[in-house]
């Protein structure tokens, strides 16, 4: 499968199969649709293939020209990088007699929070049920359980998550200091990370967050008015002000890594580049803004006639990264982060993230779902911590929700690289896992293709001259 575009004044060729990129003049750019379907049929002749490439009309290149051109592409077929045959299809089929490990847990240690976010999908922290703060007890049973499921794993995933987890901080602290009781007798190893709207951030919580969290997600959606409408106190006040000292705090006492400021786009802002723009000049040089996930009937939601202009922002900002990159003022954008050296193990580029099977949420009460956003979906109910999973048909399910169950994906440029897209969004608009949010497949494969044209101009920079 072939996949061409041009962006930024760069002819970019991605055989998909492979993996291979190519950024080509624009005579191998005309000349690889031409090639293509002849080496599908079979044909690996150079001089059949030149001259049935001679006979078609309309062809503005010289005699000599097409011939070299000709040459190029099938040099590059010869060596695997285009017109690779798809080698994973048949992988899949060992999916669902793998054995399960779990290695990470979202551990929801707040359902409650003290913000009243518009677009806040866990409804302000409650996921369809009860407030409710995890008990220590819980949260051990939830840490034994993933050592005793995790196999011959070493490193351990556990991510402190809610509505907002500083509502319950010492549990928090407690469940740190419990996790590295069990390293060394189990062999394991634990990445704590955290996720935070700030607004209770204070010294001591970051020296402790400094010290022992691998990674801290700080919320915030850009400019002032932007964030403040759409993540505001219960009581309609804005808490933007509130959070910037702090969250820029965190950045450099972090060394500007190990962090990111995570935002979310809706309707309200689709001149999103703008608000990523206004985060790195706070100074934030690792940078998430998404796009909502929301329904049509959401006055905030992103709709299709949206998309085409939100394409064109995705190549603005890729542009202005590039600019500010020469200049010394690089920032990173998560969603422009791409490996084009091998990228992510077969098993991740065709299942995705693992919910399901090997990540796991916690509810407070220790009740177990596929991720944080099946929380409160009782069809999706796995079991808990004290008896472990006792829906093994769930994971199962889980097990084969991969870019080949999904008719949607087996098409897509990008399914290696975003692996089918999110289950529960599909769930969401469809119904059903194996399904796929079209609104976030038309986003996400420009993403892709930003990603790709910035790693291109990177790496003809780096270039000697």
């Amino acid at each position: 499968m072939i996949h061409q575009y041009k962006s930024n004044g760069y002819n970019i060729v991605m055989d998909v199969n492979s993996g291979s990129v190519h950024v080509v003049d624009e005579i191998v750019y005309d000349m690889i649709p031409l090639v293509e379907p002849l080496v599908n049929e079979g044909i690996k002749d150079a001089d059949t293939i030149k001259a049935a490439v001679l006979n078609l009309s309309n062809i503005p290149y010289p005699e000599e020209e097409i011939a070299e051109a000709v040459d190029e592409v099938l040099g590059l077929e010869a060596c695997g990088q285009l017109f690779a045959p798809d080698i994973y299809e048949n992988y899949v089929f060992d999916f669902k007699n793998r054995q399960t490990v779990v290695k990470a847990l979202c551990l929801h240690i707040a359902h409650d929070c003290n913000l009243a976010c518009k677009y806040c999908f866990a409804e302000e922290g409650e996921y369809h049920g009860r407030r409710a703060l995890m008990s220590l007890e819980v949260g051990k049973k939830a840490l034994d359980f993933l050592v005793a499921n995790s196999g011959n794993r070493v490193n351990l995933e556990v991510d402190f998550f809610g509505g907002e987890p500083l509502m319950n901080w010492q549990v928090v602290r407690d469940l740190v200091e419990y996790g590295r009781s069990l390293e060394e007798p189990n062999n394991k190893k634990f990445r704590f990370t955290l996720t935070t709207n700030g607004v209770l951030l204070d010294d001591d919580i970051l020296e402790f967050a400094n010290r022992e969290m691998a990674n801290i997600v700080l919320s915030i959606d850009g400019r002032k008015e932007i964030h403040d409408m759409m993540r505001p106190f219960r009581g309609g006040q804005g808490s933007y002000d509130l959070i910037v000292p702090k969250f820029q705090k965190v950045a450099e006492s972090r060394k500007q890594s190990q962090y990111y400021v995570r935002g979310t786009y809706t309707h309200n802002n689709l001149d999103f580049s703008q608000d990523v723009l206004h985060l790195a000049d706070l100074g934030f040089q690792q940078i998430s803004v998404e796009p909502v996930v929301a329904q049509p009937s959401d006055s905030y939601a992103i709709r299709e006639e949206d998309i085409p202009g939100l394409k064109a922002e995705y190549d603005k900002l890729a542009v202005e990264m590039l600019r500010r990159r020469r200049e010394g003022k690089e920032f990173h954008f998560f969603h422009f982060m791409i490996d084009l050296e091998g990228g992510p193990c077969v098993a991740k580029r065709l299942s995705g993230c693992g919910s399901g099977t090997e990540y796991l949420a916690v509810t407070p009460w220790g009740d177990l779902y596929p991720c944080h956003q099946f929380v409160g979906n009782e069809k999706f109910l796995m079991g808990n911590v004290y008896e472990g999973i006792v829906r093994e048909d769930i994971r199962d399910e889980f097990k084969c929700c991969n870019v080949y169950a999904k008719d949607k994906c087996k098409k897509c440029f990008a399914k290696f690289y975003c692996s089918g897209g999110c289950a529960a969004n599909s769930y969401n608009f469809h119904g059903n896992i194996n399904d796929a949010y079209d609104v976030g497949c038309e986003l996400q494969r420009k993403r892709v293709e930003c990603a790709i044209m910035l790693k291109a101009a990177e790496l003809e920079e780096e270039a000697p001259v």
